[in-house]
């Protein structure tokens, strides 16, 4: 059982842009609604694919006040809320905790890349201490190719001893399976979620609570299938999503996750809006995205968003 109260598959959700820069509202709430509606277990805003870094931090709490206010369950979300910056980590997360969110994402204090173990754990009892309120559920974000900055084995087990009913999981963004498998086997007791579906059956295997991944955004239901096939022991369903949805995963690998989700968001649906990125990130031209749509279409994927996008 996991500790916490995700599990499953979720998606660090794009965020549209608006014609002033914005979150577009409207078509960010939407595509949230799909997700959940199509197989997601929980969606994982601003994060990485979602831009967050780039999203200013009123803007952020805005759109989540107003993804609950539209009716999505508070419980499904599991907002980033981990910045450089003490203050503006406590402010997204008191407000994720108040408004009922399953649980926030962490990123460490990523700018200063010679943090100790020590500065780490002092960064994280503050933001529990500042926010004060026991149903804060952190789910640690590991990302050292992003961030350069991580979180150790040893600091994990330190965090979660300290605080059990507060540090309950983890997303691992690093690529290299020996770090998720080292998580899985040092930490008992912890909600471990691959940041890849490519490690989706490894991970479980291991007792992973499930994957927090770009292309979830895109495949949610080619995931879920997986996920249902391998609770329910069907070896025939299994290895031909799982082989399906390998495809799919590393087509978007070899074009950019951030702007190959947006770009063939914006392909499906008929609307070219959903492939604007901010600054410094460009998108993909007309000839990258057809190389993008020949790929996928080659692994026989497509998405029907039956109009729902807008």
């Amino acid at each position: 059982m996991p500790r916490g109260p995700f599990s499953g598959v979720l998606s660090p959700t794009i965020s549209p842009v608006a014609a002033d820069g914005s979150v577009d509202t409207i078509r960010f709430q939407a595509l949230c609604k799909w997700q959940l509606a199509n197989g997601l277990d929980g969606l994982a805003i601003f994060g990485t694919t979602s831009e967050a870094n780039s999203i200013a931090l009123k803007e952020r709490m805005k759109q989540t006040e107003a993804l609950v206010k539209v009716g999505v369950p508070a419980e499904k979300l599991m907002p980033g809320t981990g910045t450089c910056s003490l203050m503006d980590t406590v402010a997204l997360t008191k407000q994720a905790v108040e408004l009922g969110a399953g649980g926030v994402l962490l990123l460490p204090p990523f700018f200063y890349r010679a943090a100790t173990d020590d500065g780490l754990f002092a960064y994280v009892s503050e933001v529990i201490r500042l926010v004060a309120d026991d149903r804060l559920k952190i789910y640690l974000y590991h990302i050292p190719p992003f961030a350069m900055v991580g979180w150790s084995v040893p600091l994990i087990q330190r965090l979660v001893q300290a605080f059990p009913n507060s540090v309950v999981g983890l997303k691992d963004s690093s690529g290299d399976w020996k770090n998720t498998k080292a998580i899985l086997d040092n930490v008992p007791d912890f909600d471990v979620f691959p940041g890849s579906e490519l490690f989706l059956l490894d991970g479980f295997d291991n007792g992973a609570a499930g994957c927090i991944s770009a292309t979830a955004n895109v495949n949610p239901t080619g995931i879920r299938t997986v996920i249902d096939a391998y609770h329910a022991g069907d070896k025939d369903t299994l290895d031909t999503a799982n082989d399906k949805m390998r495809k799919v995963r590393k087509v978007f690998q070899n074009h950019g996750l951030i702007t190959g989700v947006k770009a063939a968001v914006a392909h499906y649906s008929h609307n070219d809006i959903w492939s604007v990125v901010r600054p410094p990130l460009v998108g993909l031209d007309t000839d990258a995205t057809g190389r993008l749509v020949a790929d996928l279409t080659a692994v026989d994927f497509s998405i029907d968003f039956q109009g729902s996008l807008g």
